[in-house]
């Protein structure tokens, strides 16, 4: 059973872009709705916040992959996503058009990195801690736990300077790796609570079908439906995200291939390390 698993916001661009018509087609639909231009990409009117690009870019990304599937006769019998990659899966599974796709990620992106011009954001990425001390790590230092991707690699999320001490002292309990990111709004925690009549007007703009495949929501491991949609939209945004109970969940309900679907394969090495502990 094939099982199309949507990437969230990519880190960078790739210094080469797809030259294929698929593509050409893609980079113009985002210039006319977003104003955004992915070959030199710099917004053609006004400006806008670095990580809108990235989300924008990470959603044509997936589109692309999407469509050469689609030529491949490549099809999914289930979807899921990954924070960000949320709006091309609504693609996959029938929802929205692309062009809705790409606007909700634009007009949703927007809408957040006004948080950043307020006050200063970052992610924190910790590997080789548990949830248990990693939890208290996040108490002691006013930030949260924003992804549980595996059960030792987890993004922590929350003001830039409180990030910083969360980490050193992650780094203290034990955990190999500690890297912080900079970013526009502090996704997938409480901290998003200012941002929800704006996101709900947003997402309330656009008609949403039921999806000809399920597809599961990395929160509560259920398939949505168009009613369930916008909500889902909405929380997403700030409750974490658990990737290893999707992929567990994914594995329960029949999935034995995964494809990951955008430019990133973060996913795909996720899912390789559960594996590891469901052989263990």
């Amino acid at each position: 059973m094939n099982c199309f698993m949507f990437p969230g916001q990519p880190l960078s661009r790739d210094a080469a872009l797809p030259d294929d018509a698929d593509f050409v087609e893609l980079r113009e639909l985002v210039r006319s709705i977003t104003r955004l231009d992915l070959e030199s990409f710099d917004w053609l009117e006004g400006e806008g916040a670095g990580n809108v690009k990235l989300q924008v870019y990470g959603v044509a990304q997936s589109l692309h992959q999407l469509r050469r599937l689609r030529r491949e006769g490549i099809r999914p019998q289930l979807v899921t996503q990954h924070s960000m990659g949320i709006y091309p899966s609504l693609v996959a599974c029938g929802s929205v058009p692309e062009a809705v796709a790409i606007e909700l990620t634009w007009r949703a992106g927007v809408a957040m990195a006004a948080m950043g011009r307020e006050r200063q954001y970052a992610l924190g990425c910790v590997i080789g801690l548990t949830e248990e001390p990693l939890a208290e790590v996040a108490r002691n230092n006013s930030v949260h736990l924003a992804n549980h991707n595996t059960s030792r690699h987890f993004l922590l999320c929350g003001l830039k300077e409180n990030i910083d001490a969360a980490l050193a002292e992650a780094t203290a309990r034990g955990a190999f790796s500690v890297r912080a990111f900079d970013c526009d709004a502090p996704l997938h925690t409480p901290l998003m609570a200012p941002l929800e009549q704006e996101l709900l007007e947003i997402f309330a703009d656009y008609l949403y079908l039921d999806p000809i495949c399920p597809l599961l929501d990395h929160l509560d491991q259920r398939s949505l439906d168009s009613a369930g949609i916008p909500v889902f939209l909405l929380r997403e945004l700030s409750r974490p995200v658990y990737w290893e109970k999707t992929y567990r969940a994914l594995r329960r309900a029949g999935a034995s291939r995964f494809l990951e679907v955008g430019g990133s394969q973060a996913l795909t090495k996720y899912n390789r390390w559960i594996e590891g502990e469901i052989a263990a």
